[in-house]
């Protein structure tokens, strides 16, 4: 065998090795600011061959419910919903399996949210019965899709070019005060919980306390607050601090010993919701080496009805400013949201997102890769690795009980036993 035969059954060889531990092989992709959009487009598309990315919220599922009851034989997942009533019809429809594919979504986050109306009520039921549609919908459409529980999960359905389901709990009002249910809600699949949701928990305020006039209920997280973000970095579950107050995000930057993500918020400097993240907090999230995953309501991005691509950009690139081009992803909460902006109407829009960085001349092929998926895949191997540390050092499961109970007046049996 002469030596260019040789070295062409060597790059055979690496080549199969590589597919065959689902790794990507990484084509050469280099492009100018300057470039038209077309080939920026057709670039962005190129490199999210090479990196899953990530989305970390998606609220599909309540509108399953509330279109559906829940009834997947009635849902045309695999078709386009734009051409599909009620889907059509609606302004918070964003997402099939077409449509994902288009974008190149390779792994997302479905919330398995709930109203605040059901706390004190029917939350914990409400919240098993969206987590059962997410895996039943998993179940209907796999091998499309896939469910991942882990990091190694989500790079190896990446390999099988499978899309990953994934699961968060939108609302610490769905663990009705029990680290019990926080427990059961991790064996079943849930990989990170919103610590509140537009309400406060008994145990945390909610971002609706920072609104001027407001005084805050708790001051941030009381102490069973802070046993919930100790069990979920025992657990190996990732705390979310989107809809949080400012002060429950201090507290669980402070307590919490594994990286923490914004699933779906944005710049608060660019706009001043209070579901936006200020600078300050930015700053300590980058200590913390965790993530916010940059929301696209136009609310959030222009505090108006309107927006555009360019201001989704222009959050992203403060974040990296503030915190650095390691501690920004994408969580941009279609289905949850009525106006969206011109450029991003959808899920199949994420190359035009790309393309528009790519535009801006200030980020590589590598950091691109980072803000698609990597980021939040390094924050997820982190915490699986404090989950070990614990797990090493055998750590038992918290039984803090709240005090006192919430709510007295509920139809509970709790105070029986």
């Amino acid at each position: 065998m002469d030596l260019s035969t040789r070295h062409w059954w060597i790059i055979v060889t690496v080549l199969l090795l590589a597919a065959a531990a689902g790794v990507g092989v990484p084509i050469a992709l280099k492009i100018s600011a300057g470039a038209s959009l077309e080939e920026r487009l057709e670039f962005a598309s190129r490199l999210l061959q090479e990196v899953p990315l990530i989305d970390g919220h998606n609220d599909l599922p309540w509108n399953i419910r509330k279109f559906l009851h829940n009834r997947l034989k009635d849902f045309k997942f695999g078709e386009d919903l734009r051409n599909v009533t009620p889907w059509s019809n609606s302004a918070w429809s964003h997402t099939d399996l077409p449509r994902l594919k288009q974008g190149h979504v390779a792994a997302q986050f479905w919330a398995a949210y709930v109203p605040c109306d059901s706390q004190y009520k029917d939350a914990v039921q409400l919240t098993l019965e969206q987590i059962d549609v997410i895996r039943r919908l998993t179940e209907l459409y796999h091998p499309s899709l896939t469910l991942c529980t882990s990091a190694e999960d989500i790079k190896a359905a990446y390999g099988r070019h499978q899309l990953c389901s994934l699961i968060g709990v939108e609302g610490g009002h769905s663990l009705a005060g029990s680290l019990a249910v926080l427990r059961t809600l991790y064996h079943v699949g849930v990989r990170y919980l919103t610590l509140t949701s537009t309400c406060n928990t008994p145990w945390a305020d909610c971002s609706h306390e920072d609104m001027p006039g407001k005084k805050p209920e708790h001051g941030g997280l009381t102490n069973f607050g802070k046993s919930v973000v100790k069990e979920m970095n025992r657990l190996g579950m990732i705390v979310d601090l989107s809809h949080v107050s400012v002060r429950t995000m201090r507290d669980a930057l402070d307590v919490s010993k594994a990286p923490v993500i914004f699933s779906h918020s944005s710049a608060h400097a660019l706009c001043n919701s209070t579901r936006n993240v200020p600078d300050a907090t930015l700053r300590k999230l980058a200590l913390n080496k965790g993530v916010i995953m940059v929301n696209f309501y136009s609310h959030f991005l222009t505090c108006k009805d309107v927006a555009t691509v360019s201001d989704a950009v222009a959050h992203i690139n403060h974040i990296r400013d503030v915190a650095g081009v390691d501690n920004v992803g994408l969580g941009a909460g279609y289905d949850g949201i009525n106006y969206v902006p011109k450029g991003l109407e959808d899920v199949s829009s994420y190359p035009t997102l790309f393309a528009e960085l790519i535009g801006t001349g200030r980020w590589s092929t590598e950091d691109l890769k980072k803000l698609a998926g990597l980021n939040f895949l390094r924050v997820f191997q982190d915490v699986e690795k404090v989950r070990d540390e614990f797990k090493k050092a055998k750590v038992p499961p918290y039984e803090d009980v709240m005090v006192p109970r919430p709510n007295p007046n509920n139809c509970s049996s709790q105070d029986l036993f």
